[in-house]
């Protein structure tokens, strides 16, 4: 009898990758075998880091975890998903707002693409307040980041390509 892997993407656009993200990664380890990662690259958008940074940064905090890759892709999600062989699709919640978003991005997926799961895990408390664009704006002002981002990580070595 062979044991089936079970897979799940965590997508987003990671910029940056911050402890809230992390945090939400650990938590789907606990229910999946292996997480991927998903960057999704939309090449209208121009970020804080390039993708290739990103991708860089998330593959520095999971080094040494074979339960963790990262991709980037292009398209939709769902499709990456289904290329991943992934059975679920991970969505981090820190608010209400979050919650009406993802809720209403489930209900498309699910229409689109019927046998994946879209599974919510609600951000812990200690870093649901963290999200990217604010890193982002403390970042734009001067200030210090470190206590966003996972630890061990210095956004400087990321902002240059």
């Amino acid at each position: 009898m062979s044991i089936m892997e079970r897979t799940a993407i965590f997508p987003g656009s990671f910029d940056p990758f911050t402890r809230g993200h992390a945090a939400i990664v650990e938590e789907s380890l606990k229910l999946f075998d292996k997480v991927i990662i998903g960057i999704g690259n939309n090449s209208m958008k121009h970020g804080l880091l390039s993708v290739e940074n990103r991708k860089r940064l998330i593959d520095d905090v999971y080094r040494g975890n074979e339960r963790v890759e990262v991709h980037i892709y292009h398209g939709l999600t769902g499709e990456f998903a289904e290329q991943m062989g992934a059975v679920a699709i991970i969505r981090g919640v820190r608010n209400t707002t979050d919650f009406e978003y993802e809720r209403t991005m489930e209900a498309t997926n699910h229409r689109i693409y019927p046998e994946l799961t879209t599974v919510m895990l609600f951000t812990p408390a200690p870093v649901a307040d963290i999200a990217s664009s604010t890193v982002r704006e403390v970042l734009s002002f001067g200030r210090s980041v470190e206590e966003f981002l996972p630890e061990g990580i210095d956004i400087a070595d990321y902002l240059k390509d």
